[in-house]
């Protein structure tokens, strides 16, 4: 593939000669790129933008291909037009999938592949945290099983552009598991991005729970079945953190610091409150996952299970709650008493 590149371009080279690599180490399959349109025109020099549709695929763990608009830089040579490289194409919200990105660290275990754009023991840290995830989530959710694919950028900002997004969108995120193409694909494969700028500080048990909280989202195909909020985010923090035996004054710190700060929230966290560059974002979380906790102790945890499917099902969540018990309005009330309780505590 290095042939592509114009034989003036030494780093072309070594990018195309990287993206081969990739393609080998990832059992790519399903590529194609089609051509769709020229960006602006034709520079002094020669040089170029086109933007092509490309599709890819994962053998064994993308279902089916995932497809996004790319820029794909051109620049004369002797011999006539060669690839200097690649950029997302942001007119149309495009993404450019990681491994175009170059060279890439990929490590494997069982049903588990990640990615790294950085040295080895990134990718292999990365896998043993996913097979931990993975029991971790299926002892709340014995009935799941399906490959996994963990993508980890050199930064934020590289995940932004991975992800199609403004920049500083996913700043202050530890990870996010979204579509591996356009959004707008509905089949497309699914896979857990991490945020190095973030996770790369957290202790070993917080990137752990990270981990298992983007894999419950997997598990349950929370990017195709939204359901409210706090239940999403709270539910996949409620399996994450099951079996940590971690003190309140750690899972639960941020939402009792803003609310001493704030005053106790009137209602549970809406989907603003979840926005990536939200205010108090963590403290949102620790909201949502409070709110799934004292469902379970108050109802069993089978029952807040059955609630989360039952709203994944596009049941209505008020009833869902009410059939285990313990309604919406109690919930909430029940929930602003806790955070109170906290509050004085601390």
């Amino acid at each position: 593939m290095e042939r592509l590149a114009p034989s003036e371009l030494p780093a072309a080279r070594e990018l195309l000669s990287g993206i081969a690599a990739n393609a080998r180490s990832l059992d790519l399959t399903a590529v194609s790129a089609r051509y769709v349109d020229q960006v602006d025109t034709v520079s002094s020099d020669g040089s170029w933008t086109g933007v092509a549709e490309l599709t890819w695929q994962l053998r064994g763990f993308d279902d089916e291909p995932a497809r996004s608009d790319v820029a794909v830089l051109f620049a004369p040579d002797s011999e006539g037009l060669g690839i200097a490289g690649f950029e997302a194409f942001a007119e149309e919200g495009g993404r450019l999938p990681l491994w175009l990105r170059g060279r890439l660290s990929v490590a494997r275990a069982d049903d588990v592949l990640v990615m790294a754009d950085g040295p080895a023991n990134v990718a292999e840290a990365a896998t043993d945290r996913a097979v931990r995830g993975i029991d971790v989530v299926r002892r709340a959710l014995p009935d799941w099983s399906s490959p996994v694919v963990v993508e980890i950028p050199d930064s934020a900002r590289s995940l932004d552009e991975t992800l199609g997004a403004e920049p500083g969108t996913y700043a202050g995120i530890a990870a996010v598991t979204a579509p591996a193409g356009r959004a707008s694909d509905v089949d497309g494969p699914v896979h857990v991005f991490v945020n190095p700028d973030v996770s790369d500080g957290l202790r070993r048990m917080g990137a752990q729970v990270v981990m298992s909280h983007e894999l419950v989202h997997v598990a349950t195909d929370a990017v195709r079945r939204p359901v409210e909020p706090w239940l999403l985010e709270g539910f996949a923090d409620y399996v994450a953190l099951r079996g940590t035996r971690l003190p309140d004054r750690v899972t639960l710190g941020r939402a009792i610091e803003a609310a001493r700060r704030d005053g106790v929230p009137e209602a549970l966290p809406t989907a603003a409150d979840f926005d990536p560059r939200a205010r108090n974002l963590q403290a949102r979380y620790e909201e949502a996952w409070l709110a799934c906790r004292i469902i379970a102790e108050r109802v069993g945890e089978r029952a807040l299970i059955e609630v989360y499917g039952a709203a994944t099902r596009r049941d209505d969540l008020e009833r869902a709650l009410n059939g285990a018990g313990f309604g919406l309005g109690d919930l909430t009330a029940t929930w602003r008493d806790e955070l109170r309780v906290r509050v004085r505590r601390q």
